[in-house]
């Protein structure tokens, strides 16, 4: 897993962004207004856009471009223009460190 921020570090409405490596897609985490935090791949899946800086309402981040609204526990866009999900990845907090395992890419080679 990898360690992202203190959870005292990320206010309740807000994301943060991280890059892994070359290889990874960026990744958008975000502390929704449930209190959960929720991971998702950071690119709109309708066009290039940063979903981490999107705006937070509830368990969904609207997509700062054109407003797709993608709901943060699965991924799974609720409006047009997207139509596809984005990935969504595995959150933990470990002695009040957020920390995220980046989901396997489905064309990743074994």
């Amino acid at each position: 897993m990898i360690p992202v921020c203190r959870i005292d570090d990320l206010p309740e409405g807000e994301a943060v962004r991280i890059t892994v490596d070359d290889h990874t897609p960026a990744i958008a985490v975000f502390h929704a207004e449930d209190g959960g935090f929720y991971a998702v791949d950071d690119l709109c899946s309708h066009q290039d856009a940063s979903l981490s800086e999107g705006y937070v309402e509830g368990c969904f981040v609207e997509c700062p471009l054109h407003a797709a609204l993608f709901d943060l526990r699965t991924g799974a866009p609720t409006c047009l223009p997207a139509r596809r999900p984005v990935r969504t990845h595995e959150v933990a907090v470990i002695d009040g460190v957020l920390h995220v395992r980046p989901a396997v890419r489905e064309d990743a080679v074994a």
